[in-house]
């Protein structure tokens, strides 16, 4: 899945995009994605709409009625309170866990040994489903130290998927790669890509 990050984008490129055959579009920013998404209307049916920069618990309402897929869980707290929105307005919602494999203060994302928390917590929502994993990979022109980055989360990714198997754990996106590190990531097992400014220039 290539998702078009739209984070420097005017809603007439998205809209380009859109009609040039995009499907899946990502914004950092609940308040940028709802004036965006506003401007699009009808534009953006069809397309699937995901939120992949860091989420606070406050904008979950927000995030909620907006999205499709909120790739950025990397707490307990945030994935409850996206649960008890998500239950006032009737609808499952698709979360990924945002992992930080490498450990870069930098980044957000919870450590890797950490995850099994929020895995822990995800049985007792009711308005909950667990898609996959996501990663953000260390800021360096070094591909090794992405590409472990990317071959932890995967490595992680496989744990989960083969202890879970339910309703809850669907686990079947792996979203790792920018425009910067994406053939590494679909070297590594990335079957979800988020792609800004190799598209929007």
């Amino acid at each position: 899945m290539l998702i078009g990050v739209t984070k420097y984008a005017a809603a007439v490129h998205i809209k380009e995009a859109i009609d040039a055959g995009l499907t899946d579009v990502g914004e950092n920013r609940v308040q940028d994605a709802k004036e965006k998404f506003s401007q699009l209307g009808e534009g953006l049916k069809g397309v699937r709409r995901h939120l992949i920069g860091h989420l606070q618990s406050n904008k979950a309402k927000l995030a909620v009625e907006l999205f499709d897929l909120i790739q950025s869980v990397d707490s307990v707290k945030l994935l409850q309170e996206i649960d008890k929105e998500a239950g006032k307005q009737n609808k499952i919602m698709d979360v990924l866990i945002q992992v930080n494999t490498a450990h870069d203060e930098n980044k957000f994302g919870i450590d890797p040994e950490s995850v099994s928390e929020i895995i822990n917590a995800v049985p007792s929502t009711n308005n909950i489903r667990v898609r996959g994993l996501m990663t953000i990979a260390p800021l360096t022109d070094d591909m090794n130290i992405v590409r472990r980055a990317f071959k932890d989360l995967k490595t992680l990714f496989d744990r989960i998927k083969a202890e879970k198997s339910s309703e809850k754990f669907q686990m079947d996106y792996l979203s790792m790669g920018m425009s910067g590190d994406f053939p590494v990531a679909i070297e590594e097992g990335a079957n979800v890509v988020r792609v800004g400014s190799a598209i929007f220039q």
